[in-house]
């Protein structure tokens, strides 16, 4: 019986080696968002990975965490719609004009130099949805650089963690 046990833990080893090598390997990322000085309500911020081809793939994080308003997000709350996951752990606060926000996210390293792109849309109450606020294509350059954005963001900024 003490060898079977042996062997279940040998097999069992083995499995979960090759398990973690399997696994995508993937690097935090802090994001420094910096808001324009607008006027009216904090706004609500979807951080997104795209393709190559520009479909959604996933969701990294959401500045915003009342519901409610997901919908006014019309180009991801069709992807969310359906492919629905749990995202209360990838929420935070809006963000008013003129604030700064800083959160962190994982990437996998095998999106980087692909074609992939980190999409940032933003939705303030009774104004402009920006479905392409700002882009930041997932390269080794894009990572690094400073992004300015289009409509609510002025700009953002990847540091590996």
């Amino acid at each position: 019986m003490n060898n079977f046990y042996k062997i279940c833990l040998g097999l069992g080893l083995i499995f979960s080696t090759s398990y973690a090598s399997m696994a995508q390997k993937a690097t935090k990322y802090k994001c420094m968002l910096q808001m324009t000085n607008y006027m009216g309500e904090g706004a609500y911020i979807v951080v997104s990975l795209v393709d190559a081809k520009g479909a959604y793939e996933k969701t990294l994080y959401i500045m915003g965490s009342d519901k409610k308003w997901y919908p006014d997000f019309k180009e991801w709350h069709k992807f969310f719609k359906k492919k629905p996951t749990n995202i209360s752990a990838i929420t935070g606060a809006s963000v008013t004009g003129g604030d700064r926000s800083v959160t962190t996210f994982e990437i996998e390293d095998s999106k980087i130099n692909k074609g992939y792109t980190l999409r940032f849309e933003s939705a303030v109450e009774d104004k402009k949805y920006y479905v392409k606020d700002l882009e930041v294509p997932l390269t080794t350059e894009g990572l690094a650089a400073k992004t300015e954005g289009t409509g609510y963001i002025r700009y953002v900024r990847l540091s590996a963690n």
